[in-house]
């Protein structure tokens, strides 16, 4: 259950960051977003944060093996990263359709479930 937890947690953590990171990209076709100045636009992007760091802390919390977690630190981390790739690659193909994924980017990516294989690895 803690497992299943902490993955959720990153998820939605990793979507937030995300938005928070790449969304103002997008400011410019919302109407009341923009002609925003960028003091204005980093202001938003630290208030999305700070909810992907209210989800990011205690998913490592509860997944981290030295709170009673399943994960040792390799493997939260890991998993993080993963989690990150996957929600960038879904909000890159939902909300900017100038950029696509290429079979590199698939080669890459299945390098990194290489990775998860021999991080868990015993």
């Amino acid at each position: 259950m803690r497992a299943l937890t902490t993955i959720l947690l990153l998820i939605a953590s990793n979507t937030f960051m995300t938005i928070a990171w790449y969304g103002h990209l997008r400011f410019k076709d919302v109407s009341f977003l923009k002609n925003l100045s960028l003091p204005a636009v980093i202001l938003i992007s630290w208030g999305i944060a700070l909810l992907e760091y209210s989800l990011m802390v205690p998913a490592n919390k509860l997944g981290s093996a030295l709170h009673g977690g399943p994960f040792n630190m390799w493997q939260l981390k890991l998993i993080q990263e993963v989690i990150s790739i996957s929600v960038f690659i879904i909000f890159t193909l939902l909300f900017f359709k100038t950029d696509e994924l290429k079979w590199n980017h698939i080669i890459g990516f299945l390098f990194l479930l290489a990775a998860v294989y021999f991080f868990f690895k015993k």
